[in-house]
């Protein structure tokens, strides 16, 4: 099972979603950002590393926020979730053919990557708690 994480990057009352590159697995689909774990590498490590290789910004990393396991046809993953802070870096688009900031409630209106699905449906719950 491959271990990958999703980064939780809410500014405004908004969260940042990633479209997924045309000619890829699950092309135009939409996703939290994130990736697979390298070998030595924590979760929040890699987190760091996605979002500045696929964004070209840094991030903090703060609390867990769930973890999924789904069953694709190419294998399984364990995507674990974290909350993080956008710290600096302009946001450029290098591996994703769109992204988007969107409302918590405006979430549903996206297709998502299967293994994202219970954090969409945990923010669309949740977002009340987090502050603006």
């Amino acid at each position: 099972m491959q271990t990958v994480t999703a980064a939780i990057l809410i500014q405004n009352d908004k969260v940042f979603i990633g479209q997924r590159t045309s000619g890829k697995q699950m092309a135009n689909l939409w996703e939290f950002p994130g990736g697979k774990l390298e070998e030595g590498e924590t979760p929040q490590e890699c987190l760091v590393r996605e979002m500045r290789e696929e964004f070209g910004v840094e991030v903090a990393v703060r609390e867990y926020f769930g973890e999924s396991i789904y069953q694709y046809e190419h294998g399984s993953i364990k995507l674990l979730a974290y909350l993080v802070d956008w710290t600096g870096g302009e946001m450029t688009l290098r591996d994703h053919q769109d992204c988007k900031w969107v409302s918590f409630n405006d979430l549903e209106g996206y297709e998502f990557v299967p293994a994202d699905m219970p954090f969409v449906q945990k923010l669309r719950k949740t977002h009340d708690v987090f502050p603006e």
